[in-house]
C-alpha cells in the first residue's frame, strides 16, 4: 500500500508542474501503456457493458446504494457521506442481469467495480483445468481493483449470480478525481489497497488448502 501512495505522490503532476501552472492526472489513465501493455487488448467497461447488456441506474439510486453499502463496512465507513456523494461524478451506476462475466480471467480491464446490491462468484481457472471458486461476495464488496491499481491481468473472473446493481469506477474517472477531490482520491485509494492486501491474503491461504 506505501508502495502505490508514493506511486502517486511521484507521479502527481500538479506536484510535477512549474510554479503557478496545473497538469491534469494522467497516472492511471495511462499505467497500461507505461507497463507496455497494447490499447488494443484493454477492456474498458463501456465495452463490457454493451457485450453484457448492462443497464444505467437511475439518477440518485446508485450513489444511495453506495453509502449505504459502505456505511457497514468497517474500512469504507471511514469515508464521510458528503466524501461518498461526492463520488457520484465518478462513477457509472449499472444493473446487470444474472449471469453475466463482468470481470474475466486474465484480461486487461482499467475498471474496478462496487457490488452495491445481488451476489456475485470470483473463480480461477487453475492451469490444470479446474475451475477454483474463491469467493461469493456481498454487498459492499469491490472488485477489479488489483488491476486499476498495478496495471496488471486480472486474476480471476466475476460473474454475477443474481440480478446485480454495481458501481464502476474507471481509469480516467479516477484521474478526474486525483484533480477535483484530491484529499477523497487519496484516501479511496488508501483504503483500496488494504482492502485488497487483506483478500490477497484470504486468497492465497484458499490457494493453500486446495494444492
Amino acid at each position: 500500500m506505501k508502495g502505490i501512495l508514493e506511486l502517486l505522490r511521484n507521479k502527481n503532476p500538479a506536484r510535477l508542474a512549474p510554479a503557478g501552472e496545473t497538469t491534469d492526472s494522467v497516472f492511471f489513465s495511462t499505467a497500461f501503456a507505461d507497463q507496455g501493455v497494447d490499447a488494443s487488448v484493454l477492456v474498458p467497461w463501456e465495452a463490457r457493458a454493451v457485450e453484457i447488456g448492462a443497464r444505467r441506474l437511475a439518477a440518485g439510486r446508485g450513489v444511495k446504494q453506495l453509502q449505504q453499502v459502505w456505511s457497514r463496512d468497517k474500512h469504507m465507513c471511514t469515508l464521510e457521506p458528503e466524501r461518498i456523494a461526492a463520488l457520484e461524478r465518478f462513477f457509472q451506476f449499472a444493473t446487470v442481469p444474472a449471469g453475466r462475466e463482468v470481470i474475466r480471467q486474465d484480461e486487461y480491464g482499467n475498471f474496478a467495480l462496487v457490488l452495491l446490491e445481488g451476489r456475485i462468484s470470483v473463480d480461477r481457472k487453475q492451469p490444470w483445468g479446474e475451475r477454483l471458486r474463491l469467493a461469493e461476495t456481498r454487498p459492499g464488496d469491490i472488485l477489479g481493483e488489483m488491476s486499476l491499481l498495478d496495471s496488471g491481468q486480472r486474476f480471476s473472473a466475476c460473474t454475477t449470480l443474481t440480478d446485480c446493481d454495481i458501481a464502476v469506477l474507471g481509469a480516467e474517472a479516477m484521474d478526474e478525481m486525483m484533480d477535483a477531490e484530491p484529499h477523497t482520491a487519496c484516501h479511496l485509494v488508501a483504503l483500496l489497497a488494504r482492502k485488497l492486501s487483506l483478500r490477497l491474503r484470504m486468497v492465497s491461504a484458499s490457494l493453500g488448502e486446495n494444492k
